[in-house]
């Protein structure tokens, strides 16, 4: 991923130096196990770990690779260049190179979720916080884009929490999945190397001994990894089209914050454009980029190809970088976003009293009209509010069918805006638990 949406501390889990740092430290705790098993003398397994201080040369690896055109081999090439010969002659004992790079593959996965998971807990604080902030903002809620019924901006808040929760209930599921180890030589048999080598190294590096591998970790893991992370996104961006639907000018009860200096347009000066959401909704779109082929790479020839390498190299990193930036660039947005509470209600009194055409249906029920006459009576009334300007209240009072069951106290008592209002605490509960309850 270009450094304009990276996030150092993501990027650095995919650096070569990091990867290669890996590399040493699973074949030097094989070597541990192996000395302990008395297959490899224990004066060489301690000689290993001289190169724990050790900077790897990355261009002298490329170099060696230039010419094996392998990856593994010049690494340990350029280990034994560390350790000398006669201690490397017993690394790699019985390990193939998909022990290496599936178990290294899985242990950036793990540190890339425990980053993810950090970055959710604070766009999950900023939505809570947000959602307390509005509870009782009243709002028009809007279906097909079309002016239904009153909601709150609290409430927005707090169906975003609930799902970016799940999805992190999900991650947490994923990093469980994805968190195993594969020391188990040629095509998963344990044939040169004892199976304790593999519990021994799984358990030096956080990671559970994957119970069964071919020559390489089943990639159902890693699909479901790379369909979690997007999800997740999808989240994102289920917020930032909110976000861009509430800042149009015709609407504006939310607006990304615009700070001094900024600007919108190079041809318009009066723009303030939603450009962190829309943002958003791109950098969703390439980490969703990433579930389909990691879906494709579950389905590999007999115990091992290499279908699936080029893929994770690239869907790796960019899938992780992305969504980490997108998530800290989410929660900044979150926390800055302004609120509009004095446009809120000029939009609910837009439609002069259509939103409340639902309990007004439900009151002629109550006096005994039929649902499909109170239905034809409320329509027709509403009807002249969309198509002749009409005030919905005013139309009511002066339908004599209407005013036939109802005096024009009872069809007042319909138009205010608290009865749609009271199960917020019960939802608040619902979604917050405790918390809500106390502060209701």
């Amino acid at each position: 991923m270009i450094p304009r949406y990276s996030r150092p501390e993501m990027v650095a889990i995919w650096s070569p130096e990091t990867k290669f740092r890996i590399w040493f430290e699973i074949e030097a705790h094989a070597c541990d196990a192996q000395a302990a098993l008395g297959v490899i003398p224990r004066e060489n397994a301690e000689a290993v770990w001289k190169a724990k201080d050790a900077t790897f040369d990355i261009a002298r690896i490329d170099e060696i690779e230039a010419v094996t055109k392998h990856d593994v081999i010049a690494f340990l090439t350029h280990l034994a260049e560390i350790i000398g010969p006669e201690n490397a002659r017993f690394v790699h004992q019985g390990m193939t190179s998909s022990d290496v790079l599936d178990t290294t593959f899985n242990i950036q996965l793990v540190r890339a979720a425990d980053l993810l998971l950090k970055d959710m807990d604070a766009l999950l604080a900023a939505l809570k916080r947000r959602a307390f902030e509005h509870k009782d903002t009243v709002c028009i809620g809007r279906s097909h884009g079309i002016h239904a019924e009153p909601t709150t901006m609290g409430l927005k808040f707090a169906r975003f929490y609930a799902e970016m929760k799940r999805g992190r209930e999900r991650l947490e599921a994923a990093r469980r999945e994805v968190a195993t180890g594969a020391i188990s030589g040629a095509v998963g048999t344990f044939a040169n190397i004892d199976p304790a080598v593999e519990a021994h190294v799984c358990k030096m590096m956080g990671l559970e001994p994957e119970p069964i591998s071919t020559q390489v970790i089943p990639r159902d893991r890693h699909a479901m990894f790379f369909a979690t992370l997007g999800v997740i996104a999808s989240s994102i961006e289920n917020i930032a089209v909110e976000i861009r639907h509430l800042q149009r000018t015709e609407v504006l009860e939310a607006e990304e914050y615009f700070s001094p200096g900024q600007k919108g347009s190079s041809a318009m000066p009066h723009k303030r454009n939603p450009v962190l959401s829309e943002n958003l909704t791109g950098l969703a779109r390439l980490v969703r980029m990433s579930v389909t082929p990691a879906l494709e790479n579950v389905a590999l020839w007999h115990e091992r190809d290499i279908s699936h390498s080029s893929v994770e190299r690239v869907i790796g990193p960019d899938a992780t970088v992305t969504l980490d930036f997108a998530l800290a660039r989410l929660t900044g947005l979150i926390d800055k976003l302004v609120i509009y509470p004095e446009n809120m209600r000029r939009n609910l009194e837009l439609t002069r009293g259509l939103i409340h055409s639902q309990r007004v249906l439900l009151a002629l029920t109550q006096k005994g009209v039929s649902r499909e006459d109170a239905y034809r009576l409320v329509q027709r009334n509403a009807m002249k509010v969309w198509e002749e300007g009409k005030d919905f209240l005013t139309e009511l009072k002066a339908d004599p069918e209407v005013t036939a069951v109802m005096t024009p106290e009872e069809i007042e008592a319909n138009f205010d805006l608290d009865y749609h209002l009271k199960h917020v605490d019960t939802i608040f509960a619902r979604v917050f638990g405790e918390e809500a309850a106390a502060a209701a």
